[in-house]
């Protein structure tokens, strides 16, 4: 006896611009959050945590705890974008997002909450990395999930404009969190920031939970979700029941595209588009800062001050490339971008090596908002448009956190250890090139993907 193919409800029709406008601020709030209690979570392991919860440490293996507490966040990430992009394929992004949200705001307030060491004992740092890992679990799907949902909801002639509010958001959080404890460390005395003050910007993350929560529960699910050919009722078609579909179907060719999709070739060229961007926003942004003050011997205040510069430039240059995609294409923007970073790696070292504190600002901005936000930018639609419905979300998730890791994670030890070993400079151009290059040869290598309708279930390759 053939097995029936389920009966499919009436798809939904367009979402409206105040529909659209929430789901942007959905997304933007999200990564701003996702970003913001991240960067929270750093400097405190980096200002203050070494002394609360590893006091009876040596203060150098105590710093080197209290970064590893951090460092397991980003573990907990890999895991996330598994579970939870898969669930974001099978349910959609909407219950997902929401679930992400609340795990990782709960997560940064109970932070705030944590009895300290000397009150008890071993328990509060165990309790630390446990909460760790629950905001680094939620956080690995919410930027691909926000991406995945801005690029659903946006028409195809703005979605490059539109999905490049996600990244916004990231620079909104990273911003905000930074100003947050620069202003503890100036207002308050040691103590109190060690008895109390720390735990300030944990708790009053939660009022920010409270408003992320109620926009995420009126948002809308993805258009796209609801007009996929394998859901229904909600709920995505297993593979044996698409199968079945797909046989009792007349017109088969969407259904069947879905089942012969060659897994893999997308995903490759996606984590190649990411490592451009993540391995370069690694050394800038990371051990750029680093370097001018232990190599050149600058002040403390000259890295951190031109990423912050550059920061605020990216407000104006990651909604321009967006547009600019949308205009031109998704692969010329990379090329243009990719070739630039190429091409500037050896005069922005030879600037910063100056020492001039003004040469090393301007190339410091130049480099962050061509080599990392510009890139940022048009990667958030690309990947989306590279990946089919059935399995956008799963592995947009899994290309950047892989890509995070490997590219950002370790490429300021590389950095490192190669300036080291050479005691030179140009290890650290030799790296921008060849991240640049990774990604240079994947967008060769991908189709232009630009307007490509987001509803087809197989990949774009």
């Amino acid at each position: 006896m053939t097995e029936q193919a389920p009966s499919r409800p009436a798809r939904q029709g367009e979402r409206s611009t105040r529909d659209l406008t929430k789901a942007a601020v959905s997304g933007w709030l999200g990564s701003a959050m996702e970003f913001m209690d991240f960067q929270l979570y750093s400097l405190a392991a980096a200002l203050v945590f070494n002394r609360i919860f590893f006091p009876d440490l040596n203060p150098a293996i105590g710093l080197i705890a209290a970064m590893g507490t951090y460092g397991v966040g980003y573990v907990a990430r890999l895991a996330g974008a598994v579970y939870f992009g898969r669930m974001g394929d099978r349910l959609g992004p909407k219950k997902v997002l929401f679930i992400t949200i609340a795990l990782m705001g709960v997560s940064t307030t109970l932070i705030g909450a944590l009895p300290t060491y000397q009150q008890v004992g071993l328990l509060a740092p165990i309790m630390l990395v446990a909460l760790r890992l629950a905001q680094g679990f939620g956080a690995g799907a919410e930027l691909a999930g926000a991406t995945v949902m801005l690029a659903e909801y946006a028409p195809a002639r703005r979605r490059g404009f539109i999905a490049s509010l996600v990244c916004l958001g990231t620079n909104s959080g990273t911003l905000g969190a930074s100003a947050v404890w620069a202003v503890l460390v100036f207002a308050l005395p040691e103590d109190d920031l060690l008895s109390w003050g720390w735990r300030i910007p944990f708790l009053a993350s939660f009022l920010l939970l409270l408003l992320a929560l109620w926009i995420r529960y009126s948002v809308k699910e993805s258009p796209v979700f609801e007009q996929r050919e394998d859901t229904v009722d909600g709920v995505a078609l297993s593979r044996e029941e698409l199968a079945a579909a797909a046989a009792a179907e007349e017109e088969r060719s969407t259904l069947e595209a879905a089942l012969r999709q060659r897994k893999g070739r997308a995903f490759l060229i996606a984590l190649g588009l990411r490592f451009g961007q993540a391995g370069n926003s690694g050394l800038v942004q990371t051990f750029l800062v680093g370097y001018l003050s232990a190599t050149l011997l600058l002040d403390d205040a000259v890295g951190t001050t031109a990423i912050v510069y550059g920061s605020l430039l990216g407000f104006v240059t990651v909604p321009l490339v967006g547009v600019l995609g949308d205009r031109f294409g998704r692969r010329p923007l990379y090329t243009v971008l990719t070739v630039g970073s190429i091409l500037f790696a050896v005069p922005m070292m030879l600037m910063i090596e100056s020492g001039d504190t003004v040469l090393v600002t301007v190339a410091m901005v130049v480099g962050l908002n061509l080599s990392v936000l510009g890139l940022f930018s048009v990667e958030s639609v690309t990947m989306a448009e590279l990946f089919g419905a059935r399995t956008r979300f799963t592995q947009l998730a899994l290309a950047k956190e892989v890509g995070g890791v490997l590219a950002t994670a370790i490429g300021p030890v590389l950095a490192a250890t190669l300036t080291a070993a050479t005691g030179h400079w140009w290890p650290l151009a030799a790296m921008i090139v060849v991240y640049s290059l990774i990604t240079l040869i994947s967008t060769i290598a991908m189709p232009e993907v630009r307007g490509r309708d987001l509803v087809r279930l197989e990949d774009a390759v």
